[in-house]
């Protein structure tokens, strides 16, 4: 059975050295922090890598982070996976659960985390099952 956790969160992005590129790359690296509140409170740290296409509004990105708390009054850690896209100013993007990531009381966890960006602020819906 699953279960949907609401809340928000505050992300901090830190550019990062992206060794190896030429000048005027195109590629980028990031760290990625987040403080989440609501019905998973929990921090993260994570890294992003991203690229620009040639057209305005197009983008990729992929990003891996750790996510250390409690959800539903369990607590422990999983990872998290992002794949995103900007295809000429239409978003894509998919935030999943790594299979087998979770520890603690969150072992066996599994779930899709859905970001929402609306008016400036950043808020979830993380739909996940637990054993």
């Amino acid at each position: 059975m699953s279960h949907i956790a609401k809340g928000t969160f505050q992300v901090k992005l830190q550019p990062l050295p992206f060794d190896g590129q030429p000048e005027g790359s195109k590629l980028g690296r990031m760290s990625i922090d987040k403080e989440i509140t609501g019905d998973l409170v929990a921090t993260t740290r994570g890294q992003m890598l991203s690229a620009f296409g040639e057209e305005k509004g197009s983008a990729g990105y992929v990003a891996i982070e750790r996510v250390d708390g409690a959800l539903a009054g369990r607590v422990g850690s999983f990872v998290l996976q992002h794949s995103g896209s900007m295809n000429r100013g239409l978003p894509s993007l998919r935030v999943t659960v790594v299979p087998d990531s979770g520890t603690g009381a969150l072992t066996g966890l599994a779930g899709e985390f859905k970001i929402i960006i609306a008016e400036g602020q950043h808020s979830y819906e993380f739909t996940y099952m637990l054993p």
